[in-house]
Protein backbone atom coordinates (compact mmCIF):
# COMPACT_ATOMS: atom_id res chain seq x y z
CA UNK A 1 0.00 0.00 0.00
CA UNK A 2 1.21 3.57 -0.61
CA UNK A 3 1.82 6.95 0.26
CA UNK A 4 -1.15 9.37 0.50
CA UNK A 5 -0.16 10.77 -2.90
CA UNK A 6 -0.30 9.33 -6.20
CA UNK A 7 2.68 9.98 -8.09
CA UNK A 8 1.67 10.59 -11.33
CA UNK A 9 4.64 8.70 -13.58
CA UNK A 10 3.81 5.93 -11.29
CA UNK A 11 0.66 5.05 -13.40
CA UNK A 12 -0.02 5.09 -17.48
CA UNK A 13 -3.87 5.54 -17.21
CA UNK A 14 -3.55 5.39 -21.55
CA UNK A 15 -1.66 2.24 -21.45
CA UNK A 16 -3.76 0.96 -18.27
CA UNK A 17 -6.95 1.59 -19.81
CA UNK A 18 -5.89 0.38 -23.55
CA UNK A 19 -4.78 -3.23 -21.98
CA UNK A 20 -8.04 -3.27 -19.98
CA UNK A 21 -10.30 -3.03 -22.98
CA UNK A 22 -7.79 -5.81 -24.19
CA UNK A 23 -9.09 -7.50 -21.05
CA UNK A 24 -12.44 -7.08 -22.09
CA UNK A 25 -13.21 -5.02 -18.55
CA UNK A 26 -15.66 -1.98 -19.15
CA UNK A 27 -14.65 0.54 -21.50
CA UNK A 28 -14.96 4.55 -20.27
CA UNK A 29 -13.00 7.30 -18.06
CA UNK A 30 -10.87 6.94 -15.11
CA UNK A 31 -12.99 8.42 -12.04
CA UNK A 32 -12.68 8.86 -8.48
CA UNK A 33 -9.19 7.97 -8.77
CA UNK A 34 -7.42 8.06 -5.23
CA UNK A 35 -4.33 6.03 -3.40
CA UNK A 36 -4.43 3.13 -0.47
CA UNK A 37 -2.92 4.61 1.95
CA UNK A 38 -0.95 1.84 3.99
CA UNK A 39 2.75 0.45 4.85
CA UNK A 40 4.26 -0.92 2.53
CA UNK A 41 6.55 0.61 -0.76
CA UNK A 42 3.84 -1.04 -3.41
CA UNK A 43 1.76 1.55 -4.99
CA UNK A 44 -2.04 1.17 -4.60
CA UNK A 45 -4.30 3.13 -6.61
CA UNK A 46 -8.40 2.87 -6.55
CA UNK A 47 -10.31 3.69 -9.57
CA UNK A 48 -13.81 3.40 -11.18
CA UNK A 49 -13.97 2.65 -15.06
CA UNK A 50 -17.31 1.92 -16.88
CA UNK A 51 -19.34 1.44 -13.68
CA UNK A 52 -17.00 -0.78 -12.16
CA UNK A 53 -14.60 -0.25 -9.16
CA UNK A 54 -10.90 -1.38 -9.35
CA UNK A 55 -7.64 -1.30 -6.92
CA UNK A 56 -4.45 -1.38 -9.09
CA UNK A 57 -1.43 -2.58 -7.36
CA UNK A 58 2.16 -2.43 -8.77
CA UNK A 59 5.56 -1.94 -7.27
CA UNK A 60 7.19 1.23 -6.80
CA UNK A 61 8.53 3.91 -9.05
CA UNK A 62 11.41 3.04 -8.47
CA UNK A 63 11.52 -0.66 -7.79
CA UNK A 64 13.67 -3.13 -5.99
CA UNK A 65 15.48 -6.16 -7.33
CA UNK A 66 12.52 -8.59 -7.55
CA UNK A 67 9.79 -6.03 -7.11
CA UNK A 68 7.90 -7.14 -10.28
CA UNK A 69 8.31 -11.06 -9.41
CA UNK A 70 7.22 -10.39 -6.06
CA UNK A 71 3.75 -9.08 -7.53
CA UNK A 72 3.92 -11.77 -10.12
CA UNK A 73 4.01 -13.88 -6.96
CA UNK A 74 1.38 -12.29 -5.16
CA UNK A 75 -0.54 -12.52 -8.47
CA UNK A 76 -0.60 -15.85 -8.74
CA UNK A 77 -1.22 -16.62 -5.56
CA UNK A 78 -4.57 -14.53 -5.28
CA UNK A 79 -5.84 -15.97 -8.60
CA UNK A 80 -5.47 -19.41 -7.19
CA UNK A 81 -7.52 -18.54 -3.71
CA UNK A 82 -10.45 -16.50 -5.90
CA UNK A 83 -12.53 -19.27 -5.99
CA UNK A 84 -11.94 -20.34 -2.21
CA UNK A 85 -13.39 -19.59 0.91
CA UNK A 86 -10.20 -17.88 2.08
CA UNK A 87 -10.36 -13.76 2.85
CA UNK A 88 -8.27 -12.67 0.27
CA UNK A 89 -8.62 -9.50 -2.21
CA UNK A 90 -10.58 -10.89 -5.13
CA UNK A 91 -8.30 -10.54 -8.34
CA UNK A 92 -9.47 -9.32 -11.11
CA UNK A 93 -6.41 -9.72 -14.13
CA UNK A 94 -2.83 -9.76 -14.04
CA UNK A 95 -0.16 -7.90 -16.43
CA UNK A 96 2.92 -9.89 -15.79
CA UNK A 97 4.52 -8.16 -19.06
CA UNK A 98 6.93 -5.53 -18.28
CA UNK A 99 6.44 -3.62 -21.15
CA UNK A 100 3.15 -2.56 -20.70
CA UNK A 101 3.04 -0.24 -17.85
CA UNK A 102 7.19 1.52 -18.02
CA UNK A 103 8.77 -1.84 -16.83
CA UNK A 104 6.27 -2.74 -13.95
CA UNK A 105 3.90 -5.74 -13.76
CA UNK A 106 0.53 -4.90 -11.74
CA UNK A 107 -2.70 -6.54 -11.13
CA UNK A 108 -6.28 -5.22 -10.58
CA UNK A 109 -8.59 -6.34 -7.55
CA UNK A 110 -11.72 -5.34 -6.02
CA UNK A 111 -11.66 -3.01 -3.47
CA UNK A 112 -12.01 -4.81 0.21
CA UNK A 113 -14.78 -3.06 2.36
CA UNK A 114 -13.03 -3.04 5.76
CA UNK A 115 -10.71 -1.15 8.19
CA UNK A 116 -7.11 -2.03 9.22
CA UNK A 117 -7.68 -2.66 13.35
CA UNK A 118 -3.99 -1.31 14.16
CA UNK A 119 -5.33 2.00 12.16
CA UNK A 120 -8.25 2.93 14.78
CA UNK A 121 -11.57 1.27 15.67
CA UNK A 122 -14.77 2.35 13.73
CA UNK A 123 -18.01 1.32 16.19
CA UNK A 124 -19.75 -1.13 16.41
CA UNK A 125 -16.16 -2.71 17.33
CA UNK A 126 -15.16 0.43 19.41
CA UNK A 127 -17.55 0.31 21.79
CA UNK A 128 -18.04 -3.34 22.19
CA UNK A 129 -15.59 -5.68 23.86
CA UNK A 130 -17.29 -8.82 22.55
CA UNK A 131 -16.37 -7.94 19.11
CA UNK A 132 -13.24 -7.08 19.62
CA UNK A 133 -12.74 -10.06 21.62
CA UNK A 134 -14.23 -12.21 18.24
CA UNK A 135 -11.94 -10.35 16.26
CA UNK A 136 -9.18 -12.13 17.75
CA UNK A 137 -10.96 -15.17 17.17
CA UNK A 138 -11.79 -14.35 13.22
CA UNK A 139 -8.21 -13.68 12.73
CA UNK A 140 -7.09 -17.59 13.79
CA UNK A 141 -10.17 -18.40 11.97
CA UNK A 142 -9.17 -16.95 8.46
CA UNK A 143 -5.91 -18.11 9.11
CA UNK A 144 -6.94 -21.57 9.49
CA UNK A 145 -9.31 -21.49 6.04
CA UNK A 146 -5.83 -20.91 4.56
CA UNK A 147 -3.91 -23.54 5.64
CA UNK A 148 -6.52 -25.96 4.16
CA UNK A 149 -6.40 -24.97 0.91
CA UNK A 150 -4.28 -27.28 -1.67
CA UNK A 151 -0.93 -25.90 -3.26
CA UNK A 152 -0.77 -28.40 -6.13
CA UNK A 153 -1.45 -25.77 -8.32
CA UNK A 154 1.40 -23.81 -7.42
CA UNK A 155 4.01 -26.27 -8.28
CA UNK A 156 7.50 -24.24 -8.67
CA UNK A 157 6.18 -21.89 -5.82
CA UNK A 158 8.48 -21.72 -3.37
CA UNK A 159 10.70 -25.01 -1.53
CA UNK A 160 8.73 -26.90 1.04
CA UNK A 161 11.42 -29.81 1.03
CA UNK A 162 13.61 -29.23 3.80
CA UNK A 163 12.08 -25.69 4.27
CA UNK A 164 12.32 -25.93 8.36
CA UNK A 165 15.88 -26.90 8.25
CA UNK A 166 16.62 -23.70 6.31
CA UNK A 167 15.27 -21.15 8.80
CA UNK A 168 18.08 -20.78 10.97
CA UNK A 169 21.16 -21.02 8.76
CA UNK A 170 19.25 -18.27 5.80
CA UNK A 171 17.81 -15.84 8.92
CA UNK A 172 21.69 -16.25 10.68
CA UNK A 173 22.97 -15.69 7.70
CA UNK A 174 20.80 -12.20 6.17
CA UNK A 175 22.27 -11.02 9.92
CA UNK A 176 25.52 -11.61 8.89
CA UNK A 177 25.65 -9.65 6.08
CA UNK A 178 24.92 -6.40 7.89
CA UNK A 179 27.97 -6.01 9.55
CA UNK A 180 29.12 -5.09 5.24
CA UNK A 181 27.02 -1.42 6.19
CA UNK A 182 29.09 1.20 7.84
CA UNK A 183 28.62 2.13 10.70
CA UNK A 184 26.38 -0.73 12.39
CA UNK A 185 27.77 -1.87 15.36
CA UNK A 186 26.94 -5.58 14.98
CA UNK A 187 23.94 -7.32 16.64
CA UNK A 188 23.52 -6.04 20.20
CA UNK A 189 21.02 -8.51 20.69
CA UNK A 190 21.06 -10.63 24.01
CA UNK A 191 19.81 -14.77 23.74
CA UNK A 192 20.47 -14.23 20.04
CA UNK A 193 22.90 -17.59 20.13
CA UNK A 194 20.76 -18.90 22.76
CA UNK A 195 17.69 -18.63 20.55
CA UNK A 196 19.80 -19.72 17.53
CA UNK A 197 20.45 -23.11 19.40
CA UNK A 198 16.91 -23.78 20.83
CA UNK A 199 15.43 -23.42 17.44
CA UNK A 200 17.93 -26.03 16.20
CA UNK A 201 17.44 -28.34 19.16
CA UNK A 202 13.76 -28.18 19.12
CA UNK A 203 13.13 -28.32 15.22
CA UNK A 204 9.84 -30.27 14.05
CA UNK A 205 10.82 -33.32 12.75
CA UNK A 206 7.79 -33.80 10.13
CA UNK A 207 5.07 -30.70 9.01
CA UNK A 208 2.78 -30.49 5.91
CA UNK A 209 3.20 -28.44 3.43
CA UNK A 210 0.50 -25.57 2.55
CA UNK A 211 0.30 -21.92 1.20
CA UNK A 212 1.79 -19.16 3.70
CA UNK A 213 0.81 -16.07 3.58
CA UNK A 214 4.55 -15.23 5.26
CA UNK A 215 3.76 -12.02 7.26
CA UNK A 216 0.49 -12.67 9.74
CA UNK A 217 -0.64 -10.05 11.76
CA UNK A 218 -2.65 -7.67 12.85
CA UNK A 219 -1.68 -4.61 10.63
CA UNK A 220 -2.90 -7.05 7.57
CA UNK A 221 -6.10 -8.14 8.34
CA UNK A 222 -8.95 -5.67 7.39
CA UNK A 223 -11.72 -6.09 9.48
CA UNK A 224 -15.64 -5.98 8.06
CA UNK A 225 -17.37 -3.05 9.46
CA UNK A 226 -20.59 -4.69 10.29
CA UNK A 227 -19.09 -7.41 12.85
CA UNK A 228 -15.44 -9.06 13.75
CA UNK A 229 -15.08 -10.83 11.02
CA UNK A 230 -11.88 -10.44 8.51
CA UNK A 231 -13.22 -9.15 5.27
CA UNK A 232 -9.25 -9.97 3.91
CA UNK A 233 -6.15 -10.52 4.06
CA UNK A 234 -4.02 -8.63 2.66
CA UNK A 235 -0.27 -7.44 1.56
CA UNK A 236 0.68 -11.08 0.23
CA UNK A 237 4.30 -9.91 -0.69
CA UNK A 238 5.81 -12.75 1.67
CA UNK A 239 3.71 -15.65 0.36
CA UNK A 240 5.43 -18.67 -0.39
CA UNK A 241 4.42 -22.90 0.19
CA UNK A 242 6.15 -23.92 3.77
CA UNK A 243 4.82 -24.64 6.68
CA UNK A 244 1.48 -22.68 7.92
CA UNK A 245 2.21 -23.00 11.25
CA UNK A 246 5.00 -20.58 10.91
CA UNK A 247 2.12 -18.39 9.98
CA UNK A 248 0.06 -19.19 13.56
CA UNK A 249 3.49 -18.43 15.05
CA UNK A 250 4.03 -14.82 13.61
CA UNK A 251 0.24 -14.27 14.62
CA UNK A 252 1.02 -15.04 18.09
CA UNK A 253 4.68 -13.47 17.89
CA UNK A 254 2.93 -10.01 17.08
CA UNK A 255 -0.02 -10.48 19.22
CA UNK A 256 -1.01 -7.88 21.44
CA UNK A 257 -1.42 -8.08 25.43
CA UNK A 258 -5.46 -8.53 25.66
CA UNK A 259 -5.80 -5.68 28.21
CA UNK A 260 -4.27 -3.56 25.23
CA UNK A 261 -0.89 -2.76 26.90
CA UNK A 262 2.14 -2.22 25.07
CA UNK A 263 2.24 -1.54 21.11
CA UNK A 264 2.38 -3.89 18.02
CA UNK A 265 5.33 -4.42 15.74
CA UNK A 266 6.54 -0.82 14.28
CA UNK A 267 5.01 0.98 17.53
CA UNK A 268 1.51 0.79 17.26
CA UNK A 269 -0.99 1.06 19.87
CA UNK A 270 -2.31 -1.99 21.30
CA UNK A 271 -6.41 -2.95 21.13
CA UNK A 272 -8.15 -3.86 24.27
CA UNK A 273 -10.15 -6.77 24.66
CA UNK A 274 -8.16 -9.21 22.20
CA UNK A 275 -8.22 -12.95 23.34
CA UNK A 276 -4.87 -14.16 24.57
CA UNK A 277 -2.80 -16.14 22.89
CA UNK A 278 -3.71 -19.53 24.34
CA UNK A 279 -7.37 -18.83 22.91
CA UNK A 280 -5.78 -18.17 19.54
CA UNK A 281 -3.91 -21.41 19.33
CA UNK A 282 -7.08 -23.16 20.88
CA UNK A 283 -9.81 -21.71 18.36
CA UNK A 284 -6.62 -22.67 15.02
CA UNK A 285 -6.59 -25.77 16.65
CA UNK A 286 -10.37 -26.60 16.77
CA UNK A 287 -10.67 -25.76 13.37
CA UNK A 288 -6.98 -27.00 11.73
CA UNK A 289 -6.42 -30.49 11.16
CA UNK A 290 -2.59 -29.68 11.87
CA UNK A 291 -0.92 -30.39 14.65
CA UNK A 292 -0.11 -27.15 16.93
CA UNK A 293 1.46 -28.97 20.04
CA UNK A 294 5.10 -27.73 18.88
CA UNK A 295 3.53 -24.29 18.36
CA UNK A 296 5.55 -22.86 21.09
CA UNK A 297 8.48 -23.92 18.37
CA UNK A 298 7.04 -21.84 15.61
CA UNK A 299 6.25 -18.85 17.78
CA UNK A 300 10.18 -18.68 18.85
CA UNK A 301 11.11 -19.00 15.10
CA UNK A 302 8.71 -16.07 14.04
CA UNK A 303 10.14 -13.62 16.85
CA UNK A 304 13.60 -14.73 15.40
CA UNK A 305 13.04 -14.17 12.01
CA UNK A 306 10.93 -11.06 12.32
CA UNK A 307 13.49 -9.58 14.84
CA UNK A 308 16.12 -9.75 12.15
CA UNK A 309 14.16 -8.61 9.47
CA UNK A 310 13.73 -5.11 11.44
CA UNK A 311 17.16 -5.00 12.88
CA UNK A 312 18.27 -4.71 9.29
CA UNK A 313 16.84 -1.47 9.05
CA UNK A 314 18.38 -0.76 11.89
CA UNK A 315 21.73 -1.54 10.67
CA UNK A 316 20.60 0.59 7.40
CA UNK A 317 20.11 3.55 9.63
CA UNK A 318 23.06 3.28 11.54
CA UNK A 319 24.82 3.15 7.53
CA UNK A 320 22.69 6.28 7.02
CA UNK A 321 20.13 4.72 4.84
CA UNK A 322 17.81 4.77 6.62
CA UNK A 323 16.00 7.37 9.61
CA UNK A 324 17.70 7.19 12.79
CA UNK A 325 14.52 7.44 14.86
CA UNK A 326 12.91 4.66 12.65
CA UNK A 327 15.92 2.82 13.02
CA UNK A 328 15.82 3.18 16.69
CA UNK A 329 12.22 1.98 17.13
CA UNK A 330 12.78 -1.16 14.99
CA UNK A 331 16.00 -2.20 17.13
CA UNK A 332 13.96 -1.83 20.02
CA UNK A 333 11.12 -4.07 18.72
CA UNK A 334 13.35 -6.56 17.73
CA UNK A 335 14.83 -6.61 21.22
CA UNK A 336 11.56 -7.06 22.63
CA UNK A 337 10.76 -10.27 20.29
CA UNK A 338 13.44 -11.57 21.10
CA UNK A 339 12.93 -11.10 25.56
CA UNK A 340 9.08 -12.81 23.68
CA UNK A 341 11.08 -15.82 22.12
CA UNK A 342 12.54 -16.80 25.46
CA UNK A 343 9.65 -16.56 27.54
CA UNK A 344 8.18 -18.67 24.99
CA UNK A 345 11.33 -21.56 25.51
Amino acid sequence: MTSTHIDVRAIDFDALGAWMDEQGLPAGAFERVEPVAGGTQNIMVRFDRGGASYVLRRPPLHPRARSNEVLRREARVLAMLRDTPVAAPRLIAACTDETVMSGAVFYLMEPVRGFNATVGLPEPHAGDPAIRHRMGLEAALALAELGRVDHGGLDGFGRPEGFLERQVPRWTGELETYSALDGYPGPEIPGLTQTAGWLERNRPRVFSPGVMHGDYHLANLMFAYDGPRVAAIVDWEMCTVGDPLLDLGWLLATWPAPDGGGTLVGGTPGIAGLPAVKEIVECYTALSDRDTSAIDWYTVLACFKLGIILEGTHARACAGMAPKDIGDLLHATALSLFARARSFM
